[in-house]
């Protein structure tokens, strides 16, 4: 089977700035590499000195017990999260700036660690009117509004397993999470705002209880002031149950092992997996990879533009940054709502030093132009970062340039919602940067990119991403389905972590995450990373973003479909088409070559920002689109490429 290097393995390294290694918590690549070795060598030793971090009721006395695939970390120790993200930032530091939340529509709130800690005691008390106990899940379907940080902190308070619906989620897609998490309470709002519009997340919810007879009570917060159909004895409004309830909630002490949260994720099979994370292992490495990666410090202003209802807004926009008693920005709206420059406003406003975004959001602002940053102060930025999808070198440089002026590390970190945190990413201090790579494993990550039998590939050659050894945020099991975690996850090169990623390694060791495996495409026998092509694509001066899916094709077995925005000042034609198939055919090879290049306006995205390439192989395959559109961003933008695909079929 032949196979192909890709060219941007050839990037050269971007060493950190000077002045920012001076200061870094990790200040070069060999102090980097001292880190690493002692964390391989004793490993329990090196997470046992890392748990100092946090605050223990009872401190462990064990660090692991690893009856694989089931790893049990700190397990005789006493902890609470919630204590670890409040309590303590109060005792030395009441005052401080816990959270700047802005609504889409303008309005502002600031939250110090004291207010934060009250509203959490507030709304534990009141769980526990509702009969929430130790144990129970309470499923929360809400806006990216400061009560959703609040609701999680009082279920970790009093040791309920909580679990984030996005709000973008349909109906079925909430009662099936529901249901598989056996939620008795639901906490939701009368709605949302979105590009302008209302959302009605109640009615969405009632639909969704309907089908879910375990859900006694309904928890709702009041955002937009709409009228709404209101279920007496079982709906309870948020301001008059938790704002009238005691500010005095003391934390418990649970095990380390205790269940924290279900965060469900797509499955291959089309039912969601509940990704079943722990208590200790979970917080301590979100806490000690927020330090280490954002090199985060007391007066950082950190953004994490992640919503809550994915593992990133869990790990990196409340509890890993909460854990360090840092000061948080959380952002209602869009990114591009009302105006394209909305981000650079905000972080002008609050002179944001840490700005964590996702790669699709990237390359969606070099399309916007740099003129839009041109307008705004964005000094205060001393460091990016990147999560979601792998980014392209391109958009790698125009981030580093256009907004970082070359003087901000950018992290470029991979990981998943089964890992918890962060594994693979530079240290801004440390690692010089290769424009689309995740570059290095942090110190206690044993990650390696093996063949199916499990041997090591060479420089160049595509591989299988996995985990060798446990790690303390890993998840602990699919919440209700163990078979299935053991045959999905720890069966496929046995005894490693399988992530389901294809990646490569090149000559320093650095690690280039191509995309899941079902994205490689497979062309008359030679297996493409779609990552690749699309790098390839984004490379060319007049393509902003690119999508690259399969189609079936009798000769070759599948064929590349292109859907590509152009940037500014260039006009889709056929002479673009015809330049933009020779460009990839000239970076890559001309089996790379698109056999359908298609232009759009717009990209079919979740609200996360990610791009629903499921929907855009369907339309390739098919001409049109019959599966789940609920988590679509903008419904029309995968009208208007159907219509698009029928006009020119006809």
């Amino acid at each position: 089977m032949a196979e192909f290097d890709p060219h941007i393995l050839e990037e050269k390294a971007v060493p950190p700035p000077e002045g920012f290694s001076r200061r870094a918590r990790v200040g070069s690549l060999a102090d980097y590499r001292k880190l690493y070795q002692r964390a391989s060598e004793d490993p329990e030793g090196f997470w046992s000195e890392q748990a100092e971090l946090l605050h223990w009721f009872k401190a462990p006395t064990q660090t692991l017990a690893w009856n694989p695939p089931h790893a049990r970390w700190f397990h005789d120790g006493t902890l609470n999260v919630s204590y670890n993200c409040l309590d303590r930032h109060v005792q030395l530091h009441p005052q401080r700036t816990a959270m700047h939340w802005e609504a889409e529509d303008g309005q502002r709130v600031t939250l110090s660690y004291t207010d934060l800690y009250e509203k959490t005691c507030r709304c534990a008390n009141a769980l526990k009117k509702l009969g929430v106990k130790s144990g129970d899940c309470v499923t929360i379907y809400m806006p990216l509004i400061p009560q959703l940080a609040v609701a999680m902190l009082a279920c970790a308070r009093i040791g309920a397993m909580h679990s984030v619906v996005f709000g973008g989620f349909s109906a079925p897609a909430l009662s099936d999470r529901m249901l598989d998490a056996k939620s008795r309470v639901l906490i939701t709002a009368d709605g949302g705002y979105r590009r302008g519009r209302i959302i009605p997340l109640k009615d969405t919810a009632d639909t969704a209880v309907g089908k879910c007879p375990q859900v006694e009570k309904v928890l709702v917060v009041r955002r937009t002031g709409e009228k709404i159909k209101w279920h007496e004895g079982r709906d309870v409004w948020w301001h008059e149950l938790v704002d009238a309830a005691s500010s005095l909630a003391p934390a418990e002490p649970f095990p380390a092992e205790h269940p924290f949260f279900v965060l469900y994720t797509s499955g291959t099979t089309g039912k969601p997996k509940g990704v079943l994370h722990t208590s200790a292992g979970y917080l301590l490495q979100t806490m000690w990879s927020t330090r280490l990666v954002f090199d985060l410090r007391e007066e950082d202003v950190y953004w994490c533009t992640a919503d809550i209802g994915w593992v990133t807004g869990h790990s990196y926009l409340v509890y890993g940054p909460l854990a360090c008693g840092a000061t948080l920005v959380m952002y209602e709206g869009a990114p591009d709502f009302p105006v394209k420059d909305r981000f650079w406003q905000i972080v002008d406003r609050y002179k944001v030093s840490i700005f964590y975004s996702s790669a699709t959001a990237v390359r969606a602002f070099m399309s916007w132009g740099r003129e839009l940053l041109e307008k705004h102060d964005l000094s205060s930025l001393r460091l990016l970062g990147t999560v979601g999808e792998p980014i392209n070198p391109a958009a790698w440089k125009w981030y580093h340039a256009i907004v970082g002026k070359g003087r901000c590390p950018i992290v470029d970190t991979w990981w998943q919602t089964e890992t918890g945190s962060i594994l693979i990413s530079p240290l801004p201090g440390a690692t010089p940067a290769k424009a689309g790579s995740a570059t290095l494993p942090l110190p206690g990550v044993a990650a390696r990119v093996l063949r199916m039998d499990g041997s090591e590939v060479v420089p160049g050659e595509t591989g299988y991403l996995v985990i060798e050894q446990p790690w303390p945020s890993m998840m602990r099991t699919i919440y209700g389905d163990d078979e299935r975690f053991k045959r999905d996850y720890w069966s496929r090169i046995p005894g490693k972590y399988f992530t389901g990623d294809a990646a490569q390694c090149d000559k320093d060791g650095y690690i280039w995450v191509l995309g899941r495996v079902d994205d490689v495409i497979k062309v008359a026998g030679h297996r493409l990373s779609s990552m690749e092509i699309e790098s390839a694509l984004v490379s060319h001066a007049a393509v902003a973003e690119a999508a690259v899916v399969a189609r079936p094709d009798e000769i070759k077995g599948e064929a590349i479909v292109v859907f590509c925005t152009l940037r500014m000042g260039f006009s889709a034609d056929e002479q673009l088409r015809a330049q933009i198939s020779d460009h990839v055919a000239n970076v890559i090879g001309t089996i790379a070559r698109p056999a359908e290049v298609r232009f759009a306006d717009l990209l079919p995205k979740t609200r996360s920002g990610k791009i629903m390439r499921r929907l855009l192989r369907e339309l390739a395959h098919k001409g049109s689109v019959s599966g789940d559109t609920t988590t679509l961003e903008d419904f029309s933008s995968i009208e208007k490429l159907a219509r698009e695909v029928g006009h020119d079929e006809e």
